[in-house]
C-alpha cells in the first residue's frame, strides 16, 4: 500500500510576497519543491533558497498548480504555515534534575506542560535543546543544509555528570555530536543551567574551559541559576544561592571573559543578569555582552534596557522635552529581580518630569514561590493580591513578558481585561525595550 505523502497546509501568505504575486492562498497545500516531497522546515528552509525553483501547490478543489519561480538567492517565499515545524513537535525525554515544567503547579493550560526538545526549534525560535533527542540523520542534515545557529543546553561537559543531570545514561554520548556540528563549521550557542553542589564550582570551571575549544563556531555561553518553585516534592533536592555563590561565579566567568576576548574578540562566557542583582554588582557595560547574543536568557537584558532608557531621555532633553509639562499619577508592577532597575528609571524620570508621580511596585510570586522573581512568571492573581487597594494612579503599567506570547491572558489564564476591572484602572502593555518605557510614562 502507497503511504500517503506529507501535505503541508498554507495558513497566510505575506502581503507583497513572491508567494502573493503567484496568487498562493491560504488553505492551499504545499506538495513538493522542484520534485522534492517536503518532510519539515528544514527542507522547505534548503529548497527555496535556489534562484529558480519549482513549487507545486493544491487549491482547496483539487486542482495541483505547477509554479516557476525567479528570485534572489535565500530570498523567502513569504508563506507561513499552519505547522511552524511542517512535522510533529518532539517531546523532551529527559528527566533533568533542574526541569522547571516538572515544578508546575498542577491544572495549568496543558501546553504549558509540554517539553520540547526539538534541533528544528532551536534553529526557527532559538529554543535550546540538549542533542539527547537527535538523532545521527538529524545531525547530518543540519550540517548538509548548513543551518544555524543551533543553540545547546550544555549544563555540564562532564560526560557522568551530564548523564546524572539529565537522568538520561546516552546524556554523556550525546556531546559528541556538538563535535561534528564544530567540524562542519556549524555556528553554536550554549547554555549552563546551574545547580548548586552539583555543576558549579570546579565542575563549572571544567566546563567552561572545555567549551572554549569550540570556539569562534560557538560564539556564547551563558550561565544561568537553577529556577526553583515551590512545588518541588519528590523532586531532585536543590538549593538556591546565595551572594557569596553569586559572586564566585561572577568572578570566575569574568576571568575567563578576560581570557577569551584576549584570544578571539569575544568574551564568550556570560552571566546572567540574576547573577549581578543577587551579588549586588552593577551590571556589566554594554560592550562585554558581544552584541547581545544570549538576550533570550537573561543575559544583558537590563544593560540594555538601561541604555535604551538613558538615550530616549537624552533625546528628549536635547530637544528640550523636558520642559514640557506632564502631570500625572501612574504604577508599574514589576518582578522583584528588575525592581531596583525599574525604580531608578522612575525616579530619574520623576527628576526630569517633576509633573509625574510613578510608583513602583516589585510583585512577590506567591504562586510559583517565592525564589521566582523575574517579571515574566508573574500571574494575575499574584498581581491582584498584591495592587488591590494601592495607589494606582489612572494608568497601571505592566511588561509584555509578562503574558503568554501574542495574547492578553497571563499564566493563570486571568485575562487582561479582568484584571482591569478587579483593579478599576486601565493597564497599558509596555515592550521590552527603554525606547517604549519612556514613551508608554509620557504617552506618546
Amino acid at each position: 500500500m502507497e503511504l500517503q505523502k506529507k501535505v503541508h497546509v498554507i495558513k497566510k501568505v505575506i502581503s507583497g510576497s513572491i508567494a502573493e504575486e503567484l496568487e498562493i492562498e491560504a488553505g492551499d497545500r504545499l506538495l513538493a519543491i522542484d520534485g522534492t516531497e517536503i518532510e519539515d522546515i528544514f527542507d522547505y528552509q534548503f529548497l527555496i533558497q535556489d534562484t529558480y525553483i519549482e513549487v507545486l501547490v493544491e487549491k482547496p478543489d483539487g486542482e495541483q498548480w505547477l509554479l516557476e519561480v525567479e528570485k534572489d538567492f535565500d530570498e523567502d517565499m513569504g508563506i507561513e504555515f499552519e505547522n511552524g515545524l511542517m512535522d510533529e513537535y518532539r517531546s523532551c525525554r529527559n528527566k533533568c534534575i533542574f526541569c522547571f515544567i516538572d515544578q508546575m503547579p498542577p491544572g495549568m493550560r496543558e501546553t504549558l506542560y509540554f517539553k520540547d526538545d526539538d534541533s528544528r526549534l532551536s534553529f526557527l525560535q532559538g529554543n535550546y535543546v540538549t542533542l539527547t533527542n537527535m538523532s545521527d540523520r538529524d545531525i547530518d542534515r543540519i550540517c548538509r543544509y548548513h543551518l544555524s545557529p543551533i543553540n545547546i543546553s550544555f549544563h555540564t561537559m562532564n560526560p557522568q555528570l551530564r548523564c546524572k543531570m539529565l537522568n538520561n545514561r546516552f546524556a554523556g554520548d550525546a556531546l559528541k555530536k556538538a563535535d561534528t556540528l564544530y567540524e562542519a563549521g556549524i555556528r553554536m550557542n550554549g547554555q549552563i543551567v546551574l545547580c548548586k553542589g552539583v555543576n558549579d564550582g570546579a565542575e563549572l570551571e571544567y566546563s567552561i574551559r572545555q567549551l572554549t575549544k569550540y570556539m569562534p563556531v560557538l560564539e556564547s555561553v551563558s550561565v544561568v541559576p537553577v529556577g526553583l518553585t515551590r512545588f518541588r516534592k519528590g523532586l531532585y533536592p536543590l538549593e538556591p544561592f546565595d551572594r557569596e555563590d553569586a559572586l564566585a561565579v561572577i568572578d570566575m566567568i569574568e576571568t575567563y571573559q578576560q581570557e577569551c576576548y584576549a584570544k578571539s574578540g569575544l568574551h564568550f562566557i556570560h552571566a546572567s543578569d540574576e547573577w549581578y542583582i543577587l551579588a549586588e554588582r552593577e551590571m556589566p557595560e554594554e560592550e562585554r555582552y558581544d552584541g547581545y547574543l544570549q538576550l533570550e536568557n537573561g543575559v544583558g537584558m537590563l544593560r540594555l534596557l538601561l541604555n535604551e532608557f538613558e538615550e530616549s531621555m537624552a533625546l528628549r532633553q536635547e530637544s528640550g522635552l523636558q520642559n514640557v509639562s506632564y502631570t500625572e499619577e501612574i504604577s508599574i508592577a514589576t518582578g522583584k529581580l528588575p525592581f531596583p532597575y525599574i525604580r531608578r528609571m522612575a525616579e530619574r524620570m520623576m527628576a526630569v518630569f517633576p509633573g509625574l508621580n510613578i510608583h513602583v511596585y516589585p510583585i512577590t510570586n506567591y504562586y510559583f514561590g517565592e525564589r521566582i522573581t523575574v517579571s515574566g512568571l508573574i500571574t494575575g492573581q499574584d498581581l491582584l493580591g498584591q495592587l488591590k487597594g494601592k495607589p494606582l494612579g489612572r494608568r497601571l503599567l505592566l511588561p509584555e513578558n509578562i503574558l503568554r506570547s501574542g495574547e492578553d491572558v497571563f499564566l493563570d489564564d486571568m485575562r487582561v481585561g479582568d484584571l482591569e476591572k478587579a483593579l478599576q484602572v486601565p493597564i497599558n502593555i509596555v515592550k521590552s525595550s527603554g525606547h517604549d518605557f519612556v514613551k508608554t510614562i509620557l504617552g506618546e
